[in-house]
């Protein structure tokens, strides 16, 4: 089987997810050099709280400006990459494209840059962002919960898909303003299940984090509910004035 594998392969090479150019050697990515080359992962220095990169190339992490000013109820937050070029056309296929099968590649890259990060705050369950039932028939799946499906397998977690469920509609985050944001998600979500989360160390997962208000409600939402702890993860993280 492998050896006819690899002979389709050199016959009928795979074609990069973004570009649709021969891959000769995809491995699990299925995404070009070249591709890959133009997706910018977020390492230190960085805020060790919401995981914002900051602007110079060398130093250590430090809290950013708005840490500093307000805490946000996660304990921690990263993202594998910044929200621009490749990444951000890979997640828009995915979630509004439909194109489910990306869930794997986006699961991969956040598997190569957040494993240390989840690693060292040793979460004991995996809690996806919800969507409001009336988005997820729109949609027909929460993109959240097909990558989860991939990240628990490779981080041994427990994925609690219906824990955490968002009990009334929101306008789509990337049309308000900062500010706007805060208070469309305020009261958005509920615990269904509290006990499978009391005294728990929990990892939230998503695609996108813009200005941290979905992670920073569901953080608050799921402490509210006893959670012992709450990080954040996502695949992509938007920049911001740094």
């Amino acid at each position: 089987m492998e050896l006819l594998r690899a002979f389709l392969d050199v016959l009928f090479p795979p074609l990069c997810h973004l570009c649709k150019e021969p891959v000769p050697e995809a491995g699990p990515l299925h995404l070009c050099e070249s591709c890959l080359g133009a997706m910018t992962p977020i390492d230190s220095p960085l805020c060790p709280v919401c995981g914002v990169p900051h602007g110079t190339e060398g130093g250590i992490d430090h809290l950013c400006g708005s840490c500093l000013l307000a805490r946000p109820p996660f304990d921690g937050a990263r993202g594998a990459l910044l929200y621009e070029g490749p990444i951000r056309e890979l997640i828009h296929r995915h979630k509004y494209g439909r194109k489910v099968h990306l869930r794997r590649p986006l699961a991969l890259l956040a598997i190569g840059q957040l494993t240390p990060f989840v690693s060292s705050v040793a979460p004991d369950v995996m809690v996806p962002v919800p969507l409001h039932r009336s988005r997820l028939r729109e949609r027909g799946f929460n993109q959240a919960v097909l990558m989860g499906a991939v990240l628990a397998r490779e981080w041994r977690l427990p994925l609690l898909r219906d824990t955490l469920r968002r009990v009334r509609p929101t306008v789509a985050q990337v049309t308000l303003s900062a500010s706007e944001r805060h208070s469309n998600v305020r009261g958005a979500f509920a615990v269904a299940s509290p006990e499978r989360i009391a005294g728990r160390r929990v990892l939230l997962l998503d695609d996108v984090s813009t200005t941290g208000s979905t992670l920073a409600e569901c953080a608050r939402v799921l402490k509210g509910a006893g959670a012992a702890a709450v990080f954040a993860a996502t695949v992509a993280l938007a920049p911001r004035d740094r």
